[in-house]
Protein backbone atom coordinates (compact mmCIF):
# COMPACT_ATOMS: atom_id res chain seq x y z
CA UNK A 1 0.00 0.00 0.00
CA UNK A 2 1.08 3.52 -0.82
CA UNK A 3 2.18 5.72 1.73
CA UNK A 4 -0.23 9.04 2.25
CA UNK A 5 2.89 10.77 2.87
CA UNK A 6 5.84 9.75 1.52
CA UNK A 7 9.38 10.10 2.28
CA UNK A 8 10.77 11.98 -1.24
CA UNK A 9 8.69 11.10 -4.51
CA UNK A 10 10.00 12.33 -8.01
CA UNK A 11 7.94 14.73 -9.34
CA UNK A 12 7.48 15.47 -13.32
CA UNK A 13 5.25 19.13 -14.23
CA UNK A 14 8.01 20.28 -16.42
CA UNK A 15 9.31 19.71 -19.85
CA UNK A 16 9.56 15.64 -19.10
CA UNK A 17 7.02 14.72 -21.23
CA UNK A 18 7.50 17.14 -23.74
CA UNK A 19 11.48 16.11 -24.00
CA UNK A 20 10.73 12.42 -23.97
CA UNK A 21 8.57 12.54 -26.71
CA UNK A 22 11.26 14.07 -28.80
CA UNK A 23 13.98 11.77 -27.82
CA UNK A 24 11.73 9.13 -29.08
CA UNK A 25 10.55 10.48 -32.32
CA UNK A 26 14.74 10.86 -32.97
CA UNK A 27 15.20 7.14 -32.84
CA UNK A 28 17.93 7.59 -30.39
CA UNK A 29 16.97 6.00 -27.32
CA UNK A 30 20.14 4.38 -26.19
CA UNK A 31 23.61 5.60 -24.69
CA UNK A 32 23.63 8.40 -27.95
CA UNK A 33 21.50 11.25 -28.50
CA UNK A 34 21.51 15.48 -28.39
CA UNK A 35 19.49 14.93 -24.60
CA UNK A 36 22.75 13.96 -23.20
CA UNK A 37 25.07 16.61 -24.62
CA UNK A 38 22.45 19.20 -23.63
CA UNK A 39 22.26 17.64 -20.43
CA UNK A 40 26.09 17.17 -19.38
CA UNK A 41 26.08 20.91 -20.51
CA UNK A 42 23.80 22.14 -18.45
CA UNK A 43 24.82 20.55 -15.92
CA UNK A 44 28.18 21.42 -15.91
CA UNK A 45 26.93 24.98 -16.18
CA UNK A 46 25.06 24.26 -13.11
CA UNK A 47 28.39 23.18 -11.16
CA UNK A 48 30.60 25.78 -12.73
CA UNK A 49 34.32 25.62 -14.24
CA UNK A 50 33.44 21.62 -14.30
CA UNK A 51 32.85 19.73 -17.21
CA UNK A 52 30.27 16.58 -16.72
CA UNK A 53 29.89 12.84 -18.11
CA UNK A 54 26.28 11.79 -17.82
CA UNK A 55 26.24 7.61 -16.45
CA UNK A 56 23.64 5.77 -15.40
CA UNK A 57 24.14 6.08 -11.67
CA UNK A 58 25.50 7.02 -8.91
CA UNK A 59 27.05 4.12 -8.34
CA UNK A 60 28.85 3.58 -11.51
CA UNK A 61 30.18 7.35 -10.92
CA UNK A 62 32.01 6.47 -7.83
CA UNK A 63 33.52 2.83 -9.32
CA UNK A 64 34.53 4.91 -12.46
CA UNK A 65 35.86 7.60 -10.45
CA UNK A 66 38.41 5.00 -8.51
CA UNK A 67 39.38 3.36 -11.78
CA UNK A 68 40.62 6.81 -12.94
CA UNK A 69 42.16 7.51 -9.71
CA UNK A 70 44.27 4.23 -10.40
CA UNK A 71 42.78 2.28 -7.59
CA UNK A 72 42.97 -1.39 -8.14
CA UNK A 73 44.07 -4.91 -5.55
CA UNK A 74 45.88 -4.53 -2.57
CA UNK A 75 45.26 -0.66 -2.46
CA UNK A 76 43.82 1.54 0.33
CA UNK A 77 40.98 4.08 0.54
CA UNK A 78 39.66 6.20 3.37
CA UNK A 79 36.12 5.91 3.54
CA UNK A 80 33.30 7.83 5.17
CA UNK A 81 31.69 5.17 7.42
CA UNK A 82 28.48 6.97 8.15
CA UNK A 83 27.10 6.57 4.75
CA UNK A 84 24.83 4.33 2.45
CA UNK A 85 27.08 1.13 1.50
CA UNK A 86 27.44 2.23 -2.43
CA UNK A 87 29.89 4.91 -1.13
CA UNK A 88 32.43 2.14 -0.24
CA UNK A 89 31.16 -0.53 -2.53
CA UNK A 90 33.15 0.40 -5.35
CA UNK A 91 36.56 0.06 -3.61
CA UNK A 92 35.82 -3.59 -3.19
CA UNK A 93 34.86 -4.26 -6.82
CA UNK A 94 38.62 -3.24 -7.77
CA UNK A 95 39.75 -5.54 -5.31
CA UNK A 96 41.17 -2.29 -2.87
CA UNK A 97 40.26 -2.43 1.01
CA UNK A 98 38.13 0.86 2.76
CA UNK A 99 39.29 2.18 5.62
CA UNK A 100 36.47 3.70 7.50
CA UNK A 101 36.60 6.99 9.16
CA UNK A 102 34.01 8.28 11.44
CA UNK A 103 32.01 11.72 11.82
CA UNK A 104 32.12 14.76 13.42
CA UNK A 105 29.20 16.24 15.62
CA UNK A 106 28.06 19.03 13.35
CA UNK A 107 27.58 17.95 10.20
CA UNK A 108 27.59 14.15 10.56
CA UNK A 109 30.07 13.87 7.73
CA UNK A 110 33.85 12.73 7.81
CA UNK A 111 35.79 14.40 10.60
CA UNK A 112 38.47 15.99 9.47
CA UNK A 113 40.53 15.33 12.38
CA UNK A 114 40.20 10.85 12.72
CA UNK A 115 41.07 11.39 8.67
CA UNK A 116 44.64 13.22 9.25
CA UNK A 117 44.63 9.91 12.28
CA UNK A 118 43.82 7.59 9.84
CA UNK A 119 46.19 8.63 7.30
CA UNK A 120 49.22 8.84 9.57
CA UNK A 121 48.25 5.60 11.14
CA UNK A 122 48.41 3.59 7.42
CA UNK A 123 50.91 5.45 6.49
CA UNK A 124 53.03 4.21 9.69
CA UNK A 125 52.39 0.78 8.36
CA UNK A 126 53.30 1.38 5.11
CA UNK A 127 50.13 1.74 3.79
CA UNK A 128 49.35 4.96 2.21
CA UNK A 129 45.92 5.41 1.02
CA UNK A 130 45.34 5.89 -2.44
CA UNK A 131 42.32 8.13 -2.17
CA UNK A 132 40.01 9.77 0.07
CA UNK A 133 36.03 9.22 -0.64
CA UNK A 134 34.05 11.70 1.54
CA UNK A 135 29.94 12.17 1.06
CA UNK A 136 27.97 15.47 1.83
CA UNK A 137 25.47 13.41 3.55
CA UNK A 138 21.58 14.62 3.08
CA UNK A 139 22.79 17.02 1.36
CA UNK A 140 24.88 19.17 4.21
CA UNK A 141 28.32 19.95 2.65
CA UNK A 142 31.48 18.52 4.76
CA UNK A 143 33.91 20.58 6.27
CA UNK A 144 36.19 20.49 2.30
CA UNK A 145 38.48 23.33 3.65
CA UNK A 146 40.01 21.26 5.89
CA UNK A 147 39.89 17.99 4.31
CA UNK A 148 40.84 19.39 1.03
CA UNK A 149 43.90 20.97 3.26
CA UNK A 150 44.84 17.51 4.73
CA UNK A 151 44.47 16.10 0.65
CA UNK A 152 46.80 18.46 -0.36
CA UNK A 153 48.99 17.95 2.56
CA UNK A 154 49.46 14.14 1.95
CA UNK A 155 48.86 14.28 -1.63
CA UNK A 156 46.04 11.67 -1.53
CA UNK A 157 43.01 12.97 -3.96
CA UNK A 158 39.84 12.99 -2.97
CA UNK A 159 36.52 11.82 -4.92
CA UNK A 160 33.84 14.05 -3.56
CA UNK A 161 30.55 11.70 -3.10
CA UNK A 162 27.77 14.58 -3.79
CA UNK A 163 24.85 11.97 -4.76
CA UNK A 164 23.10 13.62 -2.40
CA UNK A 165 23.79 17.08 -2.92
CA UNK A 166 22.67 18.31 -5.90
CA UNK A 167 22.35 22.00 -5.19
CA UNK A 168 24.03 21.95 -2.77
CA UNK A 169 26.99 25.05 -1.85
CA UNK A 170 29.76 25.23 0.39
CA UNK A 171 31.50 28.84 0.73
CA UNK A 172 29.75 29.17 -2.17
CA UNK A 173 30.91 26.52 -4.73
CA UNK A 174 29.40 23.41 -5.73
CA UNK A 175 29.50 20.37 -3.52
CA UNK A 176 31.30 17.76 -5.72
CA UNK A 177 33.70 20.40 -7.27
CA UNK A 178 35.97 20.17 -4.44
CA UNK A 179 37.88 16.86 -4.78
CA UNK A 180 40.05 16.31 -8.10
CA UNK A 181 36.89 14.41 -9.46
CA UNK A 182 33.45 14.82 -7.95
CA UNK A 183 30.39 12.50 -8.39
CA UNK A 184 26.34 12.84 -7.93
CA UNK A 185 23.42 11.07 -8.44
CA UNK A 186 19.88 11.12 -10.07
CA UNK A 187 18.30 8.07 -8.58
CA UNK A 188 14.19 8.20 -8.08
CA UNK A 189 14.54 9.37 -4.57
CA UNK A 190 16.83 12.46 -4.91
CA UNK A 191 16.24 15.91 -5.15
CA UNK A 192 15.95 15.86 -8.90
CA UNK A 193 15.63 12.44 -11.08
CA UNK A 194 16.55 10.86 -14.30
CA UNK A 195 14.74 7.90 -13.31
CA UNK A 196 18.34 6.27 -12.21
CA UNK A 197 21.61 7.81 -13.85
CA UNK A 198 24.99 9.51 -12.42
CA UNK A 199 27.37 12.01 -13.51
CA UNK A 200 31.16 12.55 -13.12
CA UNK A 201 32.86 15.94 -13.04
CA UNK A 202 36.17 17.38 -12.99
CA UNK A 203 37.82 20.43 -14.52
CA UNK A 204 40.71 18.09 -15.60
CA UNK A 205 39.97 17.62 -19.41
CA UNK A 206 41.97 14.17 -19.36
CA UNK A 207 39.53 13.19 -16.73
CA UNK A 208 36.72 13.71 -18.18
CA UNK A 209 37.80 12.23 -21.84
CA UNK A 210 38.89 9.22 -20.29
CA UNK A 211 35.87 8.74 -18.04
CA UNK A 212 33.75 9.35 -21.44
CA UNK A 213 35.95 6.44 -23.07
CA UNK A 214 35.55 4.04 -20.43
CA UNK A 215 32.20 4.66 -20.03
CA UNK A 216 31.02 3.10 -23.34
CA UNK A 217 32.94 0.09 -23.13
CA UNK A 218 36.60 1.33 -23.94
CA UNK A 219 35.65 1.91 -27.95
CA UNK A 220 38.48 3.06 -30.11
CA UNK A 221 37.01 5.39 -32.63
CA UNK A 222 37.19 3.01 -35.39
CA UNK A 223 34.84 1.62 -38.16
CA UNK A 224 34.76 -1.27 -36.24
CA UNK A 225 34.96 -2.57 -33.04
CA UNK A 226 38.29 -2.61 -31.15
CA UNK A 227 39.12 -2.29 -27.22
CA UNK A 228 42.33 -1.85 -25.88
CA UNK A 229 41.61 -2.31 -22.53
CA UNK A 230 38.21 -3.13 -20.45
CA UNK A 231 35.80 -0.60 -20.50
CA UNK A 232 31.85 -0.51 -19.04
CA UNK A 233 28.75 -0.05 -19.87
CA UNK A 234 28.15 3.08 -17.71
CA UNK A 235 26.83 6.00 -20.24
CA UNK A 236 23.26 7.47 -19.77
CA UNK A 237 20.91 6.84 -22.03
CA UNK A 238 19.45 8.95 -24.31
CA UNK A 239 15.82 9.14 -22.67
CA UNK A 240 16.77 9.28 -19.14
CA UNK A 241 19.05 12.41 -20.00
CA UNK A 242 15.58 13.93 -21.94
CA UNK A 243 13.90 13.66 -17.87
CA UNK A 244 16.84 14.75 -16.34
CA UNK A 245 17.28 17.78 -18.43
CA UNK A 246 13.71 18.96 -17.66
CA UNK A 247 14.71 17.97 -13.55
CA UNK A 248 17.71 20.09 -13.80
CA UNK A 249 15.67 23.16 -14.77
CA UNK A 250 13.97 23.06 -11.93
CA UNK A 251 16.69 22.55 -9.42
CA UNK A 252 17.02 26.03 -7.89
CA UNK A 253 12.97 25.71 -7.08
CA UNK A 254 13.01 22.54 -5.86
CA UNK A 255 16.28 23.69 -3.54
CA UNK A 256 14.55 26.48 -2.34
CA UNK A 257 11.25 24.01 -1.52
CA UNK A 258 13.08 21.47 0.19
CA UNK A 259 14.97 24.43 2.54
CA UNK A 260 11.84 25.83 2.94
CA UNK A 261 10.11 22.59 4.34
CA UNK A 262 13.06 22.04 6.36
CA UNK A 263 12.60 25.98 8.11
CA UNK A 264 9.13 24.92 8.31
CA UNK A 265 9.93 21.61 10.45
CA UNK A 266 12.57 23.70 12.90
CA UNK A 267 9.80 25.74 13.51
CA UNK A 268 7.48 23.32 14.16
CA UNK A 269 9.92 21.22 16.76
CA UNK A 270 11.35 24.35 18.06
CA UNK A 271 9.29 24.14 21.38
CA UNK A 272 9.25 20.15 21.59
CA UNK A 273 11.80 18.80 23.76
CA UNK A 274 14.50 16.25 22.91
CA UNK A 275 14.23 16.73 19.28
CA UNK A 276 17.78 18.41 17.35
CA UNK A 277 18.65 18.69 13.54
CA UNK A 278 21.51 18.45 11.93
CA UNK A 279 23.71 21.53 11.78
CA UNK A 280 24.24 24.06 8.88
CA UNK A 281 27.27 26.24 9.42
CA UNK A 282 27.14 29.64 7.90
CA UNK A 283 29.77 28.76 5.03
CA UNK A 284 27.46 25.98 4.08
CA UNK A 285 24.17 25.95 2.11
CA UNK A 286 22.43 22.47 1.87
CA UNK A 287 20.05 21.35 -0.16
CA UNK A 288 17.98 19.42 2.21
CA UNK A 289 17.32 16.44 0.00
CA UNK A 290 15.83 14.97 3.46
CA UNK A 291 15.28 16.60 6.42
CA UNK A 292 16.48 14.46 9.45
CA UNK A 293 16.32 14.67 12.86
CA UNK A 294 18.21 13.04 16.44
CA UNK A 295 15.48 12.19 18.93
CA UNK A 296 16.92 12.26 22.72
CA UNK A 297 15.01 9.15 24.17
CA UNK A 298 15.67 10.72 27.52
CA UNK A 299 13.82 13.62 27.34
CA UNK A 300 11.23 12.46 24.77
CA UNK A 301 10.17 9.02 26.27
CA UNK A 302 10.26 7.31 22.54
CA UNK A 303 13.07 6.37 20.34
CA UNK A 304 13.50 6.76 16.40
CA UNK A 305 12.10 3.07 15.81
CA UNK A 306 9.24 3.82 17.75
CA UNK A 307 8.29 7.36 15.87
CA UNK A 308 8.97 4.95 12.56
CA UNK A 309 6.18 2.61 13.80
CA UNK A 310 3.82 5.51 14.72
CA UNK A 311 4.10 7.47 11.42
CA UNK A 312 3.80 4.32 9.10
CA UNK A 313 0.60 3.68 11.10
CA UNK A 314 -0.52 6.88 10.01
CA UNK A 315 0.34 6.15 6.44
CA UNK A 316 3.49 8.73 6.62
CA UNK A 317 6.75 7.07 5.44
CA UNK A 318 9.88 7.79 7.62
CA UNK A 319 13.69 5.96 6.99
CA UNK A 320 15.95 5.26 9.67
CA UNK A 321 19.64 7.17 8.82
CA UNK A 322 22.20 4.91 7.54
CA UNK A 323 23.75 2.26 9.33
CA UNK A 324 27.74 3.02 10.06
CA UNK A 325 29.46 0.96 6.87
CA UNK A 326 31.66 -0.14 10.05
CA UNK A 327 28.83 -1.94 11.47
CA UNK A 328 27.67 -3.77 8.21
CA UNK A 329 28.43 -7.64 8.35
CA UNK A 330 29.54 -7.20 5.11
CA UNK A 331 32.19 -5.02 6.53
CA UNK A 332 33.44 -6.74 9.15
CA UNK A 333 36.96 -6.65 10.08
CA UNK A 334 37.39 -3.63 8.14
CA UNK A 335 40.08 -0.88 10.24
CA UNK A 336 37.79 1.90 11.40
CA UNK A 337 39.27 5.05 12.89
CA UNK A 338 36.98 6.98 15.64
CA UNK A 339 34.75 6.16 18.17
CA UNK A 340 30.55 6.76 18.54
CA UNK A 341 29.26 9.60 16.47
CA UNK A 342 28.00 7.97 13.69
CA UNK A 343 26.95 4.88 15.54
CA UNK A 344 24.48 7.20 18.35
CA UNK A 345 23.60 8.96 15.14
CA UNK A 346 21.90 5.86 13.29
CA UNK A 347 19.96 5.28 17.21
CA UNK A 348 19.24 8.39 17.32
CA UNK A 349 18.38 9.88 13.63
CA UNK A 350 14.73 9.61 11.97
CA UNK A 351 14.70 11.03 8.04
CA UNK A 352 11.39 12.45 7.79
CA UNK A 353 9.02 13.53 4.93
CA UNK A 354 10.62 15.80 2.52
CA UNK A 355 8.78 15.64 -0.98
CA UNK A 356 8.17 19.25 -2.49
CA UNK A 357 5.30 18.32 -2.92
CA UNK A 358 4.22 18.27 0.83
CA UNK A 359 2.23 20.87 1.90
CA UNK A 360 1.95 22.71 4.96
CA UNK A 361 -0.79 20.73 6.06
CA UNK A 362 1.12 17.57 5.35
CA UNK A 363 3.93 18.61 7.89
CA UNK A 364 1.22 19.85 10.50
CA UNK A 365 0.02 16.52 10.72
CA UNK A 366 3.29 14.86 10.73
CA UNK A 367 4.31 17.50 13.97
CA UNK A 368 0.79 16.58 14.88
CA UNK A 369 0.97 13.11 15.77
CA UNK A 370 5.05 13.54 17.28
CA UNK A 371 2.95 16.31 19.53
CA UNK A 372 0.21 13.55 20.82
CA UNK A 373 2.55 11.11 21.57
CA UNK A 374 4.49 13.41 23.71
CA UNK A 375 1.09 14.15 25.05
CA UNK A 376 0.75 10.48 25.97
CA UNK A 377 3.91 9.86 27.66
CA UNK A 378 4.06 13.19 29.55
Amino acid sequence: MPYLIPLSAPVFDGNERVYIEKAMSSGQLATSGSFINKFENKFSKKIKTHQAVALNSGTSALHLGLVILGVGPGDEVICQSFTFCASANPIVYLGASPIFVDSEEDTWNMSPELLEDAILSRISLGRKPKAIIVVHLFGMPAKMKEIMEISEKYKIPVLEDAAEAVGSTYRELSCGSFGKIGVFSFNGNKIITSGGGGALISDEVTIIERAKYLSTQAREDLPYYQHLEIGYNYRMNNMAAAVGLAQLEKLDACVAKRRLINERYRIFFEDLPGISFQKESEESKSNFWLTTILIDEKLTGFSNDRLRILLFKNGIETRFLWKPLHLQPAYRGVPFYGGHVAEKLFLRGLCLPSSITLTYEDQKKIVGVIENELTKIS
